[in-house]
């Protein structure tokens, strides 16, 4: 219960963002290099002239603490890294979600037609996923951002801009689906054995009746206890692809992209980096217990499996 009330936490917080950069009168996706701020009773330039060698170059204004006036401090280009980090997390949120849907769907779709039709269905279906899973799945991602993130993707009428929020969505969804697949597939083998399924058969009852009456349901259980699971690796992934440039693009901004923004801040400004890093932590804890969480609550045999019953 406590997971699930800090990710809300963390969701609506994310969904304040517009109010957020409305209400402190900034706009997180534009350089404001001449910007100035009240504070303390007096103007204050959001980047201030550097005090260090020669006194070359700016410094982005550190955190103020206050609310609506540049909390957490600026980044490089005076872009306030409060309102960054709200509508950075709304990005990381929805690519994980989107990400979790697609491989959840797709990893059903073949885990029951493998698991239930079995024979040379299930032996081309497996050596497919084999072969995804053989890659280790940052090195396939990384590799299928770098080939796509230039063009995009154009398969007849299925078109996402080399720029979208879709493509590392698409991406990441597609790597997880031998990690679902698998699963869903042992415990479709398993339940195809099982008497109610046979007696349905020796019925004459269509199989997909079977599939959707008597065998999905038995493996909802399952998806569910995936979900927050996978939002967390999701999450995870893009992060990574984004701080190596190859995940969200700009204008748009995740806690990826933030922390690659604050890397050359770390010395003179580290809660640029620190901030969605942090971020970052929580969420994936709190997802990571909550997954828990389902699973003991769904699963009670879970329990007694770690000798915790």
């Amino acid at each position: 219960m406590t997971a699930l009330i800090f990710f809300i936490l963390i969701l609506a917080s994310c969904l304040s963002a517009p109010l957020y950069a409305n209400w402190a009168g900034v706009n997180p996706f534009t350089s404001t290099l001449d910007a100035t701020i009240m504070l303390d009773g007096k103007q204050t330039a959001v980047m201030e002239q550097s005090t260090e060698g020669l006194g070359l170059g700016y410094n982005p204004i550190g955190p103020t603490w206050q609310l609506g006036n540049y909390f957490l401090g600026a980044d490089n280009q005076g872009r306030d890294v409060m309102a960054r980090l709200l509508y950075g997390g709304w990005t990381s949120i929805i690519i994980a979600s989107g990400a979790t849907i697609l491989t959840l769907l797709f990893a059903t779709v073949l885990g029951l037609t493998a698991g239930f039709f079995g024979g040379v269905t299930d032996m081309i279906l497996s050596r497919i996923l084999d072969i995804l899973w053989a890659f280790p799945v940052y090195l396939l991602a990384i590799s299928l951002s770098i080939v796509m993130i230039a063009h995009g993707i154009d398969i007849g009428p299925f078109t996402i801009e080399s720029g979208s929020l879709w493509l590392p969505v698409f991406i990441i969804g597609v790597i997880y689906i031998p990690y679902v697949a698998r699963p869903i597939r042992g415990q479709v083998l398993s339940l195809r054995e099982s008497e109610f399924v046979l007696a349905a058969i020796s019925l004459g009852v269509p199989s997909h009746r079977i599939l959707f009456r008597d065998i999905l349901p038995n493996v909802t259980t399952t998806l569910i206890v995936f979900v927050p699971l996978m939002m967390a690796l999701n999450m995870l992934t893009e992060s990574a692809l984004s701080f190596l440039s190859i995940g969200v693009q700009p204008p748009d901004a995740s806690w990826g992209t933030i922390i690659q923004d604050g890397q050359g801040l770390l010395y003179s400004r580290p809660w640029v980096a620190l901030a969605p890093g942090i971020a970052i932590v929580i969420t994936v804890l709190a997802l990571n217990v909550l997954g828990d969480g389902l699973r003991d609550a769904l699963d009670p045999r879970s329990k007694v499996k770690l000798g915790r019953g």
